[in-house]
């Protein structure tokens, strides 16, 4: 600033004031405050927060008196672990300049940090309340989870103990394949990499050359509120509520929650928990069935022996043929010997009125009376007692046909081939439950073999062999070395050596490995 006024002063008259151009001034008090003011920490509330599409980020920094106008160049902001937001308070790290297209002063901040967990907290509450709101937490939406998944997609680090524990107990349950999504599980990265596995594996096709998985599992083991923090991020959270494969939540132990386990269809305590929820076990399954085989042969057995009861029930229910015809026999004779006398009588009547009036006609009417006596002799003649006894007759053929259609013999025809055709079912109802049991056990028998291939033994008839010390493994020159005797096993038994150079101290002092836990040998 002195060097300013000294050349400002130069070819000017002794005891006038200096004249300083705009562009001067500004730039003297540019470098004034940047030397000041070159590394400094701010901390404050975050109040206006402005996101141009430039990918810069402008801030005020407040407290209850003043305000410090802020910026976060684009790949500072990048690199931030918590993006800013309003209200948020923060501790600041940059340094002041100025902006002298507007003469006004700024901080360029270079990090940007959450005041303490109460501040982390604050805003986890907030951005919870704000996904609550947008229903994304409701358990209406949340679907429910298959019962016995083909394939499994797994979101995690592929380095951690997670995926090994995942992957054992799986095993042990149930053997799924398994397409695992490496991502990183704590930092800047986290949040990016763990949206963008889970929209992958939402975009696989079905029936593609890698397999669509029917559950995803996100996992992390356990954390502070900071490493796990990139679960609570917006764009997981609205990920994992988008999946249209059901999710299940495995991060932290279990007392750690993030915003995921709200939007997740299950959320499990532990990353061990979400593998036994994925998968029932295999001889829970294979007992449940062998219930089921018996309670389908006892009720094909139950059904069959009832129909067989109601048909022989129904069968003694029918009437006899004869005791249908006989009352219509006897209506029959009682019509037929009625029927003659009738006719004569009515035919006796009729000449009479005849006759009667006759005597009060004249000659053409006697006519027309004799004509109507030839055509009543004729019905007479026609109502004579043979064609009676014809008419009979013929009643009484029809009546033999009826008797033949309600023959005894027919009737035992018609319920013998009713039983024919249920036993026809019954045999095929039972050919389609024996192949159907059939096939499931074919189905056990061969993931049973595929168990076996999977194990131990079948590496060890392929050439390799297992050196034990004691109860524990031995898996280099170092730890075999301080035994005296060791033991080799091999696809057809186990043998007892003696190691070259082997030293005299007792094997107890050498450091043996953990016992108990078999060699489950390299994941990746």
């Amino acid at each position: 600033m002195d060097d300013l006024i000294e050349d400002a002063g130069e070819g000017t008259s002794p005891g006038n004031a200096p004249e300083f151009t705009v562009s001067e001034i500004s730039g003297a008090v540019k470098r004034s405050i940047e030397t000041g003011f070159s590394h400094i920490r701010v901390r404050g509330e975050i109040g206006r927060l402005s996101l141009p599409r430039s990918g810069h980020v402008y801030l005020d920094l407040k407290d209850d008196r003043s305000v410090l106008a802020s910026v976060i160049w684009k790949g500072t902001a990048a690199r931030l672990a918590h993006p800013p937001e309003e209200g948020m308070e923060v501790i600041a790290t940059g340094r002041l300049t100025t902006f002298p297209g507007q003469s006004k002063y700024q901080m360029v901040i270079e990090d940007l940090r959450p005041a303490g967990a109460g501040a982390l907290m604050a805003m986890l509450e907030k951005r919870r309340a704000m996904l609550a709101a947008e229903g994304l937490f409701d358990e209406g939406r949340k679907r429910p989870l298959p019962f016995l998944p083909e394939v499994i997609g797994v979101v995690t680090s592929p380095s951690g103990a997670v995926i090994r524990d995942i992957l054992h107990r799986l095993r042990d349950r149930f053997p799924r394949e398994v397409l695992i999504w490496p991502v990183a599980v704590q930092g800047a990265k986290c949040a990016p990499e763990v949206a963008r596995a889970i929209h992958g594996f939402n975009a696989l096709p079905g029936g593609g050359r890698i397999p669509r998985p029917d559950l995803i599992i996100v996992a992390r083991g356990g954390g502070s509120l900071e490493d796990l923090w990139g679960f609570n991020e917006e764009i997981v959270v609205r990920a994992a509520a988008a999946s249209a494969i059901p999710l299940i939540s495995a991060v932290g132990h279990e007392t750690d929650t993030t915003l995921i386990d709200h939007a997740a269809d299950w959320r499990a305590p532990t990353p061990t928990a979400a593998a036994e929820r994925a998968v029932p076990v295999r001889m829970d399954l294979l007992g449940w069935l062998r219930g089921q085989d018996g309670i389908l042969t006892r009720g094909m057995t139950g059904a069959l022996s009832l129909r067989h009861q109601r048909l022989r029930d129904l069968s003694r229910a029918l009437p006899r043929p004869e005791s249908l015809l006989e009352a219509a026999r006897q209506r029959l004779d009682l019509a037929v010997a009625g029927l003659a006398p009738a006719l004569r009588h009515r035919a006796g009547l009729a000449r009479g009125r005849l006759d009667t009036a006759a005597g009060r006609l004249g000659p053409a009417q006697d006519r027309a009376l004799a004509r109507k006596r030839l055509a009543l002799g004729q019905t007479a003649a026609r109502l004579s007692p043979a064609s009676l006894q014809a008419l009979i007759r013929q009643t009484r053929r029809d009546l033999a046909g009826l008797d033949q259609r309600l023959d005894p013999a027919r009737q035992a025809a018609r319920v013998q081939d009713a039983r024919a055709r249920l036993q026809d079912l019954s045999n095929r109802f039972a050919r389609s439950a024996a192949t159907g049991l059939a096939a499931r056990r074919d189905r056990l028998a061969t993931l049973e073999r595929l168990h076996q291939t999977l194990g131990y033994t079948e590496t060890l008839r392929r050439g390799y062999a297992v050196i034990r010390a004691g109860e524990g493994l031995v898996t280099s020159k170092a730890l075999a070395q301080p035994h005296a005797a060791l033991e080799i096993e091999f696809a057809d038994g186990r043998l007892a050596v003696t190691p070259l150079g082997a030293s005299a101290k007792p094997a107890s002092k050498a450091t043996p490995p953990k016992p108990g836990k078999p060699d489950q040998g390299r994941l990746f």
